[in-house]
């Protein structure tokens, strides 16, 4: 599908969202039937051994007892290979992370001409009692963020949610990739096998993830390094660069506990991620499997407390889906705040979508490189985004 066809998607979307909901709403009202879950589905996850793929999974064993839904979890090694297969209608939904909110804004790897802003929508999201944050061995000399200067941290190709976040941990610190050695891995896994056996200092993890649980249970030992909650200059620099960490004591985790608690940041992760044009039906009855199914597979793992809907965040960064609020609503849920919220992000992406269709059509034959590509690109994501009354957040990369 197009990037036109996506800017059209997302206008026509602003146009019926309403009438989505009010569909779903109604034929349940009128049937007194809830809307079905397709006998299987596929969803595209974290990498085998992350606590995102341990939760899709959880999540499809309940489907397969609750509902007998087989979903299949799909891992990719990396953001871009996560919603690849999303825009390809390969999968229907991404157990994703941060990189959802970068695919929105149309940032950093999605800067590209085959990408862009993409009109994704959010079903739930797991906002756990852990924290993303950088390890260190336990017995090495690294006892804050700034003791990194110098030493050597991880790049993961095609994954600017781990990168972005690692850079405004270390901006918390005063440090910036200028001040470290960056070593660049190919994926996730392969940042944290790198780490476990000693040849790089630091790695980024949620602190649920199972990787860590390997260093932990190694001589080294782990520790997570510390963003001072009381450190108002630490955070505005963090968020500078990542706008969606948000202080957090993360008592689930390697080598944190209730007693032993981690000050530092999270954000949701996973993120269910699907695209504007998906059914509302289907969203609908996957939002309420999920919510009602709860129970079902919150042991599955330690961030599996995160799907509790007590837990969800309804303000947060990228817009839900219809098909969500319909089931949200349908709870007693979603209040006029919420939506008001909702309509300025959808107004913010058709604002990003018609930057993008403007700047695809100016392009026409040039041959710009990928650098004057990306600087002419962000300029005009920022200049539509400013005149807009949006916050552009990145005016460049």
């Amino acid at each position: 599908m197009t990037m036109s066809t996506y800017l059209i998607n997302i206008l026509k979307f602003g146009l019926r969202r309403v009438g989505f909901a009010l569909v779903v709403c109604l034929s349940v009202s009128a049937q007194s039937v809830e809307p079905k879950l397709p006998r299987a589905m596929a969803w595209s996850a974290y990498n085998l051994g992350t606590t995102g793929y341990n939760q899709a999974v959880g999540i499809a064993k309940m489907l397969k007892d609750e509902h007998r839904v087989t979903l299949r979890v799909i891992p990719g090694k990396n953001d871009v290979s996560r919603l690849l297969p999303l825009m390809v209608n390969r999968v229907q939904f991404s157990a994703n992370g941060v990189s959802t909110y970068f695919a929105q804004e149309g940032v950093f790897q999605f800067t590209s001409p085959r990408w862009g802003p993409i009109p994704v929508r959010l079903v739930m999201m797991s906002l756990g009692l852990s924290n993303q944050g950088i390890a260190v061995a336990a017995n090495s000399d690294i006892e804050r963020i700034a003791d990194l200067r110098s030493k050597s941290v991880p790049y993961v190709l095609g994954a600017p949610a781990l990168n972005v976040s690692t850079e405004a941990i270390l901006a918390c610190g005063g440090l910036t990739w200028a001040d470290v050695q960056r070593v660049e891995f190919p994926g996730y896994g392969a940042m944290w096998n790198a780490m476990i056996a000693g040849q790089i200092d630091t790695a980024y993890a949620t602190t649920v993830s199972g990787p860590t649980r390997r260093l932990e249970a190694s001589p080294k030992g782990i520790q997570w390094l510390t963003m001072p909650h009381d450190d108002p200059a630490c955070w505005q620099r963090a968020n500078q660069i990542a706008p969606y960490l948000q202080p957090n004591f993360a008592t689930r985790g390697a080598g944190i506990s209730d007693a032993k608690p981690h000050e530092g940041g999270n954000y949701p992760y996973p993120i269910l991620t699907t695209l504007a044009t998906q059914d509302a039906g289907l969203v609908y009855a996957l939002t309420r499997a999920i919510d009602l199914g709860f129970d079902q597979f919150k042991g599955a793992d330690p961030g599996s407390m995160g799907w509790q809907m007590a837990r969800q965040k309804f303000q947060w960064l990228v817009p839900y889906h219809s098909g969500a609020i319909a089931y949200f609503k349908s709870q007693g849920l979603w209040t006029q705040s919420m939506q008001n919220h909702q309509d300025g992000l959808l107004r913010r992406q058709a604002v990003l979508a018609k930057a993008w269709s403007t700047f695809i059509a100016a392009q026409g034959d040039a041959a710009l490189d990928r650098a004057d590509w990306d600087s002419a690109w962000m300029a005009q994501r920022a200049k539509y985004l400013t005149a807009a009354g949006f916050d552009p957040i990145w005016s460049s990369q």
